[in-house]
């Protein structure tokens, strides 16, 4: 019997090609009716027999595109014909709510790169080569839907052929919407650093490989923002570019031109492999190679690089034409977001750069790169970002309101929850600036134009002198919205909760970091959480030290090893002979004594992360940090496994007293290696005496828990009890706005 289905997806089905390919298939099964967007996905109506509609369904669902990702769907059967003549792509239906799934920018196909060079072919060496399958999507969307009226391609008039592509359904170009070619598509121009333009097109790019070779700094436009770019094998280059943006120690990531290459220079898992070369194109930390060519300021103090493979045309065309690893790293000011366009960045980077290659294409969204590692085959973030973000997270439940999370001050996201899903955004960063505090207003004010969203209740940390907390209390004051605040580590519980589909019952959440504003106002960063989706108690803790001076403390180890051991042996800690007080004229000790004593401007904490930063101290390996995590980064360089013993601590009425765990450290005279590994193996016997205490599940999150030998040795341990990692967001703060959304389900 003939009858008509209208069939309702939702996920991402919008920019992967799949109005084509649907088209094609009723066109295979004989089928008429009509296929189009809409702001929750696509709409298909079909008539034809039952049995050829439902294997037609069961195709889509078979052999849907590779990028296309169907998240619900909804059929409806009707008696009632409408009598079509054939099978059409209709026009984008705009009026509708707006919960679509926005694509991450996709790296370059393989039919992209073999096109890009090919001789023969019409877009031979173009740098904006693209389809249905890759390119630019987040960093040039405006608005839903997704059509090319509604992106920044919109100012590029397609020829004749490319309009043939566009508008031919057997194409894999039909409606890419970044569609474009030399003759009518962006173009690159290369400039110095006060304005002067050199050349376009290819001759800018060979130009531009004499200029890196030479040892020059070059900022380049990508696909959502600028990449300060060098030579990684020249010392003078990369000295350069770290005086120059005062970047002294932090790892730049380098970008090679294919995965036989970054062999040549680290050391990556067959699991690091697959991240390397996915679709994504994320960097990668993988094991350095000692004694090759690649400059050792890079990554200074550290075994690990940061590694990734061009995911547009234009890098490939660079990688390809200059022949070494470059620095790819982002281009900003400090604590700044990363410049996105033209004019801002001859004003900003000119300090910075001897050349600046651009293009003409505008980057509507900036988006920094992502950044992974892995342990035993399992993929953790640092950075959610291109290439995943926006992509939403399943809730476990659905919201009874529209949320808005705005996340904390460090490693900021945002995040949309709306019904069952999380939108979450892009890396944001910190906090500290002017110009990261506008990004961070204009990016909840993309998203709410993308998604046609406006909430009903707005959630932030608890710290009141967060940049994002004022503003959501402003926020909500001004708009008369329910605004709701949330314990810092409690959030990170709840993302873990969310991110591992956590449903029902209390989990053990083992929250470690180095700051989060306490329910009793003291700088937590130790906890050990019982909790569920409606509230927490706080069971275990370590015990509090005072961070001398305040936030200095932060980046001073010296001042955190120098409280510790004023906690422990009061004034006789002013006799010992131990790293920390060398680095302090004896009326600075003495000074500092008296702060701690009468506990000026030192606020309690119980960080963990501030406690690797103590024995990093005691052990002289950092005295002061260049970077957040330096500390931690450096002492899994030291990790021996074959070291199994541990020091001792004492864990009673809900504290973890460490004191002898450092009096264990100060005395022990073997080697650093050896300490460090006993130090971390004191804190995995730590998590595991605890666990023993409940019958429940247990999950880590917070920064420390980016320590891949910390994850390894409890993955290890996972033979004997089953725990909880994060997944699709990062433990560290970037992943607390998926928390906060989840909080209100509840309220």
């Amino acid at each position: 019997m003939i009858k008509r289905a209208v069939i309702k997806l939702t996920g991402a089905v919008q920019g992967v090609g799949f109005r084509p390919f649907v088209y094609n298939l009723a066109k295979r099964y004989g089928l008429r009716g009509f296929i189009l967007n809409d702001g929750k996905g696509v709409i298909i109506e079909v008539e034809g027999e039952e049995k050829v509609i439902k294997d037609f369904i069961l195709s889509i669902h078979n052999e849907k595109p590779r990028l296309a990702n169907i998240f619900s769907q909804s059929v409806e059967f009707f008696e009632e014909l409408k009598n079509y003549e054939n099978f059409k792509i209709l026009e984008s239906n705009s009026n509708t709510e707006k919960n679509v799934f926005i694509l991450p920018d996709i790296s370059t196909c393989d039919e992209c790169l073999r096109e890009l060079y090919d001789p023969s072919d019409r877009r031979y060496m173009y740098p904006f080569i693209n389809c249905t399958n890759c390119g630019p999507r987040f960093s040039i969307i405006e608005k839903l839907p997704y059509d090319r009226e509604n992106t920044t391609m919109k100012k590029f008039k397609m020829c004749p052929e490319c309009e043939k592509e566009y508008t031919d359904p057997s194409n894999r170009r039909f409606h890419a919407q970044p569609n474009a070619c030399p003759v009518c598509g962006p173009e690159i121009s290369l400039y110095t650093k006060d304005k002067q333009l050199i050349a376009k097109s290819l001759e800018a790019i060979e130009i531009l490989r004499s200029l890196i070779l030479e040892g020059k700094i070059v900022a380049v436009k990508g696909i959502g923002g600028f990449h300060l770019v060098c030579d990684a094998t020249d010392d003078t280059a990369v000295s350069t570019l770290r005086e120059r943006k005062k970047r002294f120690e932090k790892p730049f990531a380098v970008m090679f031109k294919d995965l036989e290459t970054v062999k040549v220079y680290g050391d990556p898992s067959n699991f690091d492999e697959i991240l390397i070369n996915s679709a994504e194109k994320p960097i990668v930390l993988i094991k350095k190679k000692e004694n090759t060519d690649l400059s050792e300021k890079v990554a200074p103090g550290i075994d690990r690089i940061g590694v990734f493979l061009p995911y547009s045309p234009l890098h490939h065309l660079l990688l390809k034409i200059v022949g070494k690893p470059l620095v790819m790293t982002s281009a900003n000011l400090s604590d700044e977001p990363i410049v996105k366009d033209n004019e801002e960045a001859f004003e900003k980077l000119s300090d910075f750069t001897d050349y600046i290659l651009i293009h003409n294409r505008e980057i509507k969204n900036r988006v920094d790169d992502s950044v992974v590692f892995s342990v035993k085959d399992k993929m953790f973030f640092i950075r959610r970002s291109r290439g995943y973000a926006p992509l939403p997270v399943k809730l476990p439940f659905r919201l009874k309101n529209k949320v808005l999370a705005v996340g904390g001050h460090q490693k900021v996201t945002i995040a949309l929850g709306i019904d069952d899903k999380a939108y979450i955004s892009q890396h944001i960063g910190d906090l500290e600036t002017l110009s990261s505090q506008q990004n961070f207003e204009e990016v909840i004010s993309r998203f709410f134009e993308l998604y046609d969203f406006f909430p009903g209740v707005v959630v932030s940390d608890l710290h009141p002198f967060y940049y994002s907390t004022k503003w959501a209390k402003e926020f909500t004051s001004k708009h008369n919205l329910k605004l709701l605040q949330v314990q810092h580590h409690y959030a990170h519980a709840l993302s873990l909760m969310v991110d591992n589909h956590f449903q029902n019952g209390k989990i053990l959440a083992i929250c470690w970091d180095g700051t989060g504003y306490g329910t009793d106002g003291n700088l937590w960063g130790g906890e050990f959480l019982v909790c569920d989706y409606t509230g927490f108690n706080r069971v275990f803790h370590f015990d509090y030290f005072k961070l001398l001076g305040g936030e200095i403390a932060v980046k001073e180890p010296r001042r955190v090893a120098l409280s510790i051991l004023f906690k422990i042996f009061g004034k006789d800690a002013l006799s010992l002979k131990l790293p920390p007080l060398k680095e302090f004229s004896e009326k600075q000790i003495e000074s500092f004594y008296t702060i701690w004593e009468k506990g000026l401007k030192s606020p309690l904490s119980s960080s963990v992360g501030r406690l690797f930063d103590a024995v990093a101290s005691l052990l002289n390996i950092r005295q002061t940090l260049s970077y957040e995590g330096q500390t931690g980064m450096i002492m899994e360089k030291f990790y021996d496994y074959t070291v199994k013993d541990h020091y001792s601590y004492e864990i009673e009425n809900g504290l973890i007293n460490y004191d002898s765990t450092f009096v264990d450290l100060i005395y022990d005279k073997s080697e650093v290696p050896i300490k460090v590994s006993r130090f971390i193996n004191t804190l995995i016997k730590i998590i595991l005496d605890v666990s023993k205490e409940f019958d429940l599940p247990v999950g880590f999150s917070g920064g420390v828990f980016q320590n891949k030998v910390l994850l390894n040795l409890l993955m290890e341990e996972d033979i004997k009890k089953k725990f909880l990692y994060h997944k699709n967001v990062p433990p560290n703060d970037g992943g607390i706005s998926l928390g906060q959304v989840i909080h209100n389900q509840f309220l």
